[in-house]
């Protein structure tokens, strides 16, 4: 059966940054980053553009506060909150490079932005006031939560976990398990430990608890390859996406390929069609229902003629996310 999937109308006119889905089950938002300075807010079940806001230089990353507020920031420095009723923007503060990545947790209206400046800033979103900055080993790519604990991925492989209410030190500081440069981090939905990618074809599978016995448990994996007369060429994961009732995942790469993984089984579950270019993010709605697809060239090979950028929304059917145990022979 052919998947049902869209494109959204009216996206970014320039490279696709993130999407994040709202935390809402009753309304469809999507937000969108830009390399084109924009930041758009559409609504997935009508496919129109809801709300649109600007940053002065291209925006990186972004995320949601809860049903009507978002924050974003990108090259212009800013940490800029977004009030969806009253249109209102407010600049929380800056770091003094680039934002490259946010999230946020609801659970203590924490706000954590990781910089190009080597800094994790902590912002109160009930003060609207940043309340530590956080040196790190190098700049910082990307980030996620875990109940307390913060994973923040840097330059040069380094993955240190804070824990976002104790932030003197971290709690540990790990080197990637994967020889190439860190693309994302995804926490698994159980809290155990995080998904990990790399610019050269691989994701591991890390664990929080340091005792040998759930060490032992971690591996990593080949993935968004092909192999074309002889030639294995081998692209970047750019991003991770956990289904947020199975816990199964997906993968977007540089090969304009989605995967579906089963982590815990250690196999794949499905691949969608190619799309006309690198998957730059994806994410699910709160029901697993939906997977939001950018399809964005991330100029891994410079400057060139590429497809436009689309934003695809994917029904997802229960086969393609549900967890496939291995059968036990006997």
């Amino acid at each position: 059966m052919e998947a049902q999937e869209y494109e959204i109308i009216a996206p970014p006119f320039d490279g696709i940054s993130c999407v994040r889905f709202s935390p809402s089950a009753e309304e469809e938002l999507l937000l969108v980053t830009s390399w084109d300075t924009g930041v758009r807010i559409y609504d997935i079940s009508a496919n129109t553009l809801q709300a649109k806001y600007a940053h002065k230089a291209s925006v990186l990353c972004g995320c949601w506060v809860d049903n009507v507020k978002t924050v974003s920031g990108g090259i212009d420095r800013a940490v800029k909150l977004f009030e969806l009723n009253t249109s209102a923007e407010t600049v929380l503060g800056e770091h003094e490079e680039a934002v490259s990545c946010m999230v946020y947790n609801p659970t203590h209206s924490l706000l954590a932005t990781g910089s190009w400046d080597c800094t994790v800033k902590v912002w109160d979103l009930k003060s609207r006031k940043c309340i530590g900055t956080h040196q790190q080993a190098n700049r910082v790519y990307t980030m996620d939560f875990s109940d307390n604990r913060l994973i923040v991925g840097t330059k040069d492989r380094h993955v240190d976990i804070w824990d976002i209410l104790k932030m003197e030190q971290p709690l540990q500081k790990r080197t990637s398990s994967l020889k190439y440069q860190t693309r994302c981090i995804k926490s698994f939905i159980d809290g155990q430990g995080f998904a990990l990618s790399s610019v050269e074809g691989r994701v591991a599978m890390e664990y929080f608890d340091p005792s040998p016995e759930e060490q032992a448990k971690k591996y990593a994996f080949k993935c968004h390859r092909v192999n074309s007369n002889g030639t294995n060429h081998v692209y970047p994961v750019n991003t991770i996406a956990f289904h947020p009732i199975h816990g199964t995942f997906a993968t977007g790469g540089c090969d304009g390929v989605v995967n579906i993984w089963d982590g815990k089984n250690q196999k794949r579950l499905c691949q969608f069609r190619k799309y006309p270019t690198s998957i730059a993010s994806l994410d699910f709605n709160v029901k697993g229902t939906i997977l939001a697809i950018a399809s964005s060239y991330t100029f891994e090979e410079g400057e060139k003629d590429h497809p436009q950028d689309s934003i695809i929304i994917h029904s997802i059917s229960d086969a393609e996310v549900r967890p496939k145990p291995r059968a036990v022979s006997y």
